[in-house]
């Protein structure tokens, strides 16, 4: 699987933060491991296990050990740090604490950038994390639709022309939001798989014989979004005559992307089929079985109990 990264500019622009320095344009840097570091051990002379590919962030309890160094020693450990050229080098705090000038002096010299941010360490290493782990996580593309119905992110896989991209301007006019039509970007973050589509066609729809539709501009803001968690998969194909299809939902189907097993269910298309509403019933009863509901096994309980009444009717005439 390729390895993806993230510039600085982007960062820049999902969390609070501001250029001290930089030695060519943000857009150039790139990050490409999710992790940060605060590197109070590295500064107190511990060099082993350092991973130069973090980005460093140095927060209060930073500040105050370096300021408690001799000029020439604060050099030396800045230096040390500076020298291992991380991506950047980010001061939190900036409203209490200042960098050193020498942090800026050695910013130049190894061509690191600097960066200072207003917020607490802890929240900012958070922001950062979180945009990392979605900006760098694992992605595929998949042929398909991505719609949320009554909450549930639900993926539509089928052959070309079955009625995908149909069956979501169906669902957008009964008020759900469409996410991608055609092609949906997928990344997996933790155990989650998270959908969007490429920029080039957000919001777009084709629908054979009519064209292409802004789905934004003709149902309003209300009708699209801008990515959504997948939490089904339903897979539209023909109908054919004399195949089985599950008719209970007991055993349930899985459908495996990017590692993450989800819910999958096959719907039959053929004339006369309320696609849409099936979709939305699709997409409540999967909800009622993340909350530990499963109607087919409540139904099969009852159905068992009533036989098993009617058996022992039937022995007790005997």
């Amino acid at each position: 699987m390729a390895n993806f990264n993230v510039s600085m500019k982007k960062l820049t622009e999902k969390v609070s933060l501001d250029v001290v320095y930089t030695p060519k344009g943000l857009e150039e840097i790139n990050v490409e491991i999710a992790e940060v570091n605060r590197p109070g051990l590295f500064l107190a002379g511990y060099y082993d296990y350092f991973d130069k590919l973090r980005l460093q962030i140095l927060g209060l309890a930073e500040m105050n050990f370096l300021s408690g160094l001799s000029a020439e020693k604060r050099y030396e450990r800045l230096d040390q740090l500076f020298g291992q050229q991380p991506p950047a080098v980010i001061v939190c705090r900036s409203e209490e604490l200042e960098p050193f000038p020498e942090m800026l002096e050695l910013a130049q010299k190894h061509g690191v950038a600097l960066l200072r941010s207003n917020e607490m360490t802890c929240t900012l290493m958070g922001s950062l994390i979180s945009v990392l782990n979605l900006e760098l996580a694992p992605r595929i593309t998949r042929h398909g639709v991505l719609v949320e119905v009554y909450g549930e992110g639900i993926l539509i896989l089928g052959d070309s022309g079955i009625g995908k991209s149909e069956l979501a301007i169906e669902l957008v006019k009964r008020g759900h939001r469409l996410v991608a039509d055609d092609a949906v970007e997928i990344r997996r973050v933790s155990d989650s798989l998270y959908g969007t589509a490429p920029e080039l066609i957000r919001h777009y729809i084709e629908i054979r014989g009519i064209g292409v539709i802004d789905v934004q501009q003709l149902f309003g803001m209300g009708a699209v979004q801008f990515d959504s968690d997948i939490e089904i998969v339903i897979h539209l194909e023909p109908w054919q005559d004399g195949k089985f299809y599950d008719r209970l939902g007991l055993e349930g189907d899985t459908y495996t992307i990017l590692g993450v097993q989800l819910p999958y269910v096959t719907i039959p298309v053929r004339p006369g089929r309320n696609l849409a509403g099936i979709v939305e019933i699709a997409a409540m009863k999967n909800r009622q079985m993340r909350y530990g509901y499963n109607s087919a096994r409540d139904f099969m309980t009852q159905f068992d109990k009533k036989m098993d009444e009617l058996a022992r009717q039937a022995k007790e005439k005997q």
